[in-house]
């Protein structure tokens, strides 16, 4: 049986509001308090995906070139990223993240668990309440990724 129109609406509507809520309290945690988000996306995308053009990162932020290259230029001047010539096309440049830049993903990411459980944890969840938490996180995964 399929859910209502009205029924994913308002499901819609709570999900949005309570991730939004919960999205912003986990951005105020980083390890580098001067680095934006975008900055970190940045960062985590190299992280988790390897080496990259300036142009196939904007389209992943969704930002233009000059963008990119702008922020690209702000990590690569911190020591978070660092530039090569592409080895098929030397007019193009690959991006690749730097261990310094790993390391604030890493710290960043460890924050953020860090916080979330606090909050979990000052609760008091049931192992229940918590598993499923664990079950809507999938289903919340499963909607991201399609």
């Amino acid at each position: 049986m399929s859910a209502t129109d009205e029924s994913l609406h308002l499901t819609a509507t709570d999900l949005r509001m309570a991730t939004f809520r919960l999205a912003r309290r986990l951005r105020s945690v980083r390890a580098v308090d001067a680095m934006s988000d975008a900055q970190l996306a940045v960062l985590a995308t190299l992280r988790m995906h390897g080496q990259r053009t300036i142009t196939s990162l904007a389209e992943r932020e969704r930002v233009t070139a000059p963008s990119m290259t702008n922020m690209i230029n702000g990590l690569e001047e911190q020591g978070y990223v660092i530039r090569t010539p592409d080895a098929e096309d030397r007019r193009r440049v690959q991006v690749d993240i730097t261990e310094s830049g790993t390391e604030i993903v890493a710290q960043t990411i460890r924050r953020r668990d860090e916080l979330l459980a606090d909050m979990l944890g000052e609760l008091d969840f049931t192992e229940d309440e918590l598993a499923t938490l664990r079950a809507a996180s999938a289903l919340m995964r499963k909607v991201v990724d399609r």
